[in-house]
């Protein structure tokens, strides 16, 4: 069957909903994270809380790994429409975001040596000073928080695309998805407030009991924490990359149940996903009789997780 060229011409930009409004967002952040930064490490320092100087660190290395995500929000946007990428730049928030989830770690391990080494070798804290600090830590961290949030609207698109041929496009649906990149901001923020909290409760029963122990052992269990969330991170974006499909992933049963039927088999499923709400599937399918593959793609067009499809048709004769 032939197609013309204009007809096969059609976009693979598999981008967020909200990916704008995101890179705007992660931007803001790290303005703020780099200004909380800065004073937390010179309050630490002088006011000698180990909590609080840690938490100014891993605040500067939390504000470097969100430049990895701005930047990888910026990249996959310029380059969008860059035919190089076979299946768009959707995927480079997972990439940026397993990167992210690698500095996470490193920076939980950080805080744990840091925090042992401050048990060997106490100092005396200032508490009154270091307690305010880490508190106006907190309500950056907790503002960060609110303006990462994964609360995007639905938007719906509607240029398909109404041609013969195996590649078909769905673009009529919601494309929100999990945004691993976002989610990666989210988590050093969240991270962040966490670690803000714990130096807080650690300075509030120092300075009340003489507790002065709990100040570096909060660090040690901020950072045990810090590294569970960022093997959740890596795990995610991580199985993304490799194009694996979770256990809890029913869009390749939703597939198969809209095509097969007693005559109609698949013999051949790839299914993956190319950018947040997005997945791009290749369908085999064994027939008794010849179809075009519009008429199996026509099946497929209410599975609006599916951008990008590929039907094969194989006429089968029954013996």
């Amino acid at each position: 069957m032939s197609t013309s060229s204009d007809a096969l011409t059609h976009s693979h930009v598999f981008l967020g909903a909200d990916h704008r409004r995101n890179e705007r967002r992660i931007w803001l952040v790290i303005a703020l994270t780099t200004v909380m930064m800065a004073v937390e490490i010179g309050a630490g320092t002088l006011y000698g809380s180990m909590a609080l100087v840690a938490d100014g660190w891993h605040m500067s290395t939390h504000a470097s790994a969100m430049l990895i995500s701005a930047l990888a929000y910026l990249y996959a946007r310029r380059h969008a429409h860059n035919s190089r990428f076979t299946f768009g730049t959707g995927k480079l928030g997972d990439l940026a975001g397993f990167a992210s989830a690698i500095v996470l770690a490193m920076i939980a391990l950080l805080m744990a040596w840091e925090s042992l080494l401050r048990l060997q070798n106490p100092v005396a804290i200032n508490f009154r000073e270091a307690i305010a600090i880490a508190f106006v830590g907190l309500l950056v961290n907790l503002v960060s928080a609110w303006l990462l949030r994964d609360d995007h609207d639905h938007h719906h698109h509607g240029h398909g695309h109404d041609h013969h041929h195996a590649h078909d496009h769905h673009h009529d649906h919601d494309h929100g998805g999990k945004d691993n990149n976002l989610r990666s901001a989210y988590v050093h923020v969240i991270a962040d407030a966490m670690t803000s909290v714990l130096a807080i409760v650690a300075l509030l029963l120092g300075s009340r009991f003489g507790w002065t122990f709990l100040d570096p052992l909060m660090g040690i269990v901020g950072g045990l924490v810090i590294l569970q969330w960022s093997w959740s991170l890596l795990r995610a974006s991580g199985a993304i990359l490799l194009d694996f499909i979770p256990p809890g992933e029913d869009l390749p049963d939703e597939i198969r149940e809209v095509i097969e039927t007693d005559a109609d088999r698949i013999t051949d499923l790839h299914v993956w996903q190319v950018g947040p709400g997005h997945h791009a599937a290749i369908v085999a399918v064994v027939t008794p009789e010849l179809r075009d593959p519009a008429f199996y793609k026509a099946r497929l067009a209410g599975i609006h997780e599916l951008s990008h499809v590929t039907v094969e048709v194989t006429v089968k004769k029954a013996a």
